[in-house]
């Protein structure tokens, strides 16, 4: 779509609507079934050995398949695809409420994953190819980047909403009016330029070393989580990854229409990117996780309580996002944003490091949230729109997938790693506290809440990692600037001389097979 096209088409805003609706179901997805978790497993009566697959399951499809769901977004066309994922999700959501027993569960948690992996990539690179120039760029990605970073916790209260008023099946059937409503949305107002297409073969062998080597690296660390790292199966199962993701590097590199063209990630820009992004999560999930618990164990609150004390990250990451991010986003580098979003995060989670058992809420959390809210906003928005840095249309779709395959497997490996640094703290405190103890609960608390500081600061340590990255990595300028990375894609001579903008990014030159 030419710039001139992009002024006067209204309907790219109304798309963006429906767009965003749908990242929004995909991203809530994630976290509204924790808190529907335990009613869930009651109700079907799933073993304790077995409740980690409600959420594995799609993970494990959703992260394994998002690569594979790209490409078909760049094949198919990203509208076709958007709306073929809505209409499954959908589907698979109708029967996970419905499910009667443990396997029907699962399977529509997995048939989740898969529609999931569909919809993800084609709504962000829609949104890549729909909104051009420079300013309106910087406002879309700008709403963007607030819901895929707000997302998980809006499930949070939304899943306790419906798990205490209505019943724990609603955190499924509430997908079926978003998916409605923004597939019928994107039938009638999104469009997508007819040169964004890549009719190329798909390549099968990429699609199979692709999609086994990312679900054994998601299924390893979860078996970590459960059997511990040095178990034989969690270590056969780092080692198959290991194998076959470089041999999928290899056979990308030797194809002629590769799953991944080794362009996307080469480029220093999108590579600082997906790298920083995915370190970010890991430590995001893990807070969620631990702060759920915290508030609900510790703390006594209710699953609504526990949804709403999470409102001010909310709050935080759409002002970061929206009047930070948007802002300053045309006016400066986009790592001058990311590089101080995740240090800022990073100091709200050592604000919350500082936990005990009689915190106070407005004194601690509540500042604690704010920050981390303010830094995630901050710099998702300009990590969403720079995943498509430089490329072209018929490789949005990839492009795309690798920012959310970053996401999934990041918050994989952060809900693992993060959960077993809290497991084995709590066990050595308990341990080493018993003798002097008065109390059994009070030693389980305080065991428990000392466990869920050392992951958080680990965590700190991650998000510091990540504003490395993002500093040294990235060096694009301002949208509308000069940009001396873009005279580096792929060789190809991109038009850096005259400042590669946003709004040429649809259409700057890379190297083709």
């Amino acid at each position: 779509m030419s710039e001139t096209a992009a002024h006067v088409d209204p309907r790219r805003w109304k798309a963006l609507i429906f767009i965003a609706l749908a990242q929004l179901m995909v991203v809530l997805d994630s976290t509204i079934v924790n808190i529907a978790l335990p009613s869930a497993q009651k109700a079907l009566d799933i073993s304790d050995a077995n409740r980690q697959w409600v959420i594995t399951a799609y993970a494990l499809a959703f992260g394994g398949l998002l690569l594979f769901g790209g490409r078909i977004a760049d094949l198919w066309g990203r509208r076709r695809t958007f709306v073929i994922g809505l209409i499954g999700f959908a589907v698979a959501s109708a029967l996970g409420g419905a499910a009667v027993n443990e396997g029907m569960l699962l399977g529509a948690r997995a048939l989740q994953g898969v529609f999931g992996a569909l919809l993800a990539p084609s709504a962000l690179s829609l949104l890549a190819v729909t909104f051009t120039e420079a300013r309106e760029r910087a406002k879309a990605f700008g709403i963007f980047g607030a819901i895929a970073g707000g997302g998980g916790a809006v499930g949070l209260i939304l899943g306790g909403v419906l798990t205490e008023y209505m019943n724990w099946r609603w955190t499924f059937f509430v997908n079926i009016p978003f998916a409605v409503i923004a597939a019928t949305g994107a039938a009638l107002v999104v469009r997508e330029p007819a040169e964004g297409r890549n009719p190329s073969r798909l390549d099968v062998p990429g699609v199979v070393l692709a999609t086994l080597g990312l679900v054994s690296l998601v299924y390893g660390f979860t078996r970590a989580e459960s059997d511990g790292w040095l178990a034989g199966v969690t270590l056969g199962l780092f080692a198959a990854a290991a194998v076959l993701l470089l041999t999928f590097v290899l056979v990308e590199s030797k194809v002629a229409a590769p799953l991944l063209p080794l362009r996307v990630i080469a480029e220093r820009n999108r590579a600082g990117v997906y790298a920083s992004l995915g370190l970010a999560v890991i430590g995001m999930f893990g807070l969620f996780l631990f702060l759920t618990y915290y508030l609900q164990i510790v703390k006594g609150y209710t699953p609504v309580m526990t949804g709403l004390a999470f409102l001010p990250m909310v709050a935080g990451m759409i002002t970061g996002s929206t009047q930070i991010g948007a802002r300053l986003m045309t006016r400066v580098p986009p790592r001058l944003l990311m590089a101080p979003g995740f240090t800022v995060a990073a100091l709200g989670m050592v604000v919350l490091s500082q936990i005990d058992l009689s915190t106070s809420y407005p004194a601690l959390i509540l500042p604690g949230f704010v920050l981390m809210g303010l830094g995630m906003g901050t710099a998702f928005m300009p990590a969403m729109s720079l995943a498509t840095h430089g490329v072209q249309p018929r490789d949005a779709g990839v492009a795309s997938a690798m920012v959310n395959t970053s996401q999934q497997v990041g918050g994989a490996i952060g809900t693992a790693l993060l959960n077993t640094i809290a497991a084995s703290a709590t066990t050595a405190y308990a341990t080493s506290h018993a003798a002097g103890a008065r109390s059994a609960d009070l030693l389980k608390l305080q065991s428990m809440v000392h466990g869920y500081t050392s992951a958080i600061w680990w965590a700190v340590g991650i998000l510091a990692l990540a504003a490395v990255i993002a500093f040294t990595l990235i060096n694009t300028g301002r949208p509308g600037g000069g940009s001396p990375a873009a005279s580096s894609e792929d060789g190809a001579g991109a038009n850096a001389g005259a400042g590669a903008d946003a709004e040429d990014e649809a259409q700057i030159p890379v190297m083709v097979h």
